[in-house]
């Protein structure tokens, strides 16, 4: 999400076997396992939008071209495979924000991204979206000022001593990101009348108990941590209810699979330049998070 393109020129320039084929109009590969005719004649052309957490950087095999970091094994590239869309357009790019899909985006100097929302036509009948979490600087908040925070105060709470002091606060930010993410799923209406929207929420980082190296965190803002992530879901949870779309509840689903579990679909705190950049989730995750949009369509 944020500070990506820090951490993206410090080490993932060096990833082999990267692509340069990803946001471009194409059609999908054929579909794993033999998807039913139905499944196919259902939906005919899926544009994906979002963050990072749609694209999915340093999952092989990632397209760095242009600076989004979107990987082939995304979650909406592997929900396109096993629906065997006639067309699909991924326009999901990392560090995007809400308003991102209205705006270009410039990853890094000297890139420019048109707007998401500029895929999105009148014959579009399924569109996926991943976003929020970037706005006001909520994640970079999390993983970046927080973990930073740590050295002063090992046991005690000194992100949560920030967020009192200095902001943001969590619940105008849960407003500010369920108007965003709804004026944006509003547009989304207008430009496909008559796709399916699904809402797909975050991966759970935060573990419900105990600590560990991977999420370096005083001990005292693991409960901040926590609220942070459950704000961001609720947030999103009431954009969907309110604009009458389909919501994917990674957090509830990814109980169990957070940073400090033994099967973490999120990285931790350390880049993995064959597997996820930090913070960001596992192909594990991205597989997930793919049954549970097939899931929102009734089609597992």
């Amino acid at each position: 999400m944020s500070r990506l393109g820090a951490w993206l020129l410090a080490g993932t320039l060096l990833l082999a076997g990267c692509t340069s084929a990803g946001g471009d109009a194409q059609p999908s590969d054929p579909t794993p396992g033999g998807a039913s005719a139905s499944a196919a004649a259902r939906y005919q052309t899926y544009v994906a939008l979002g963050d990072s957490y749609s694209a999915g950087p340093l999952i092989p095999v990632t397209d760095l071209a242009g600076g989004c970091a979107r990987s082939d094994h995304n979650y909406p590239s592997l929900v396109a495979r096993r629906l065997g869309v006639r067309t699909f357009r991924d326009v999901s790019c990392s560090g995007a924000t809400t308003a991102d899909l209205t705006r270009a985006q410039h990853p890094f100097q000297g890139s420019t991204v048109p707007p998401q929302l500029r895929s999105v036509t009148a014959d579009t009948d399924l569109v996926t979206i991943g976003i929020g979490g970037n706005d006001l600087g909520l994640f970079g908040t999390l993983v970046g000022t927080c973990t930073r925070l740590r050295s002063q105060d090992p046991q005690g709470s000194p992100c949560a001593r920030h967020f009192a002091q200095v902001g943001p606060d969590l619940a105008e930010v849960t407003r500010t990101i369920d108007g965003n993410v709804e004026a944006a799923l509003q547009d989304i209406r207008r430009r496909a009348p008559h796709a399916t929207v699904v809402l797909v929420g975050y991966l759970r980082l935060v573990p419900r108990h105990g600590t560990c190296p991977g999420l370096p965190l005083a001990a005292g803002d693991y409960a901040q941590g926590r609220r942070v992530s459950v704000s961001l879901n609720r947030a999103l949870r009431q954009a969907a209810r309110h604009t009458h779309v389909r919501f994917v509840d990674a957090y509830r689903f990814s109980r169990g699979h957070d940073i400090c579990s033994a099967g973490p679909w999120v990285n931790g705190a350390v880049t993995d330049r064959q597997r996820a950049l930090a913070y960001h989730p596992f192909a594990s995750g991205m597989g997930a998070v793919a049954d549970g949009v097939l899931s929102a369509l009734g089609r597992r």
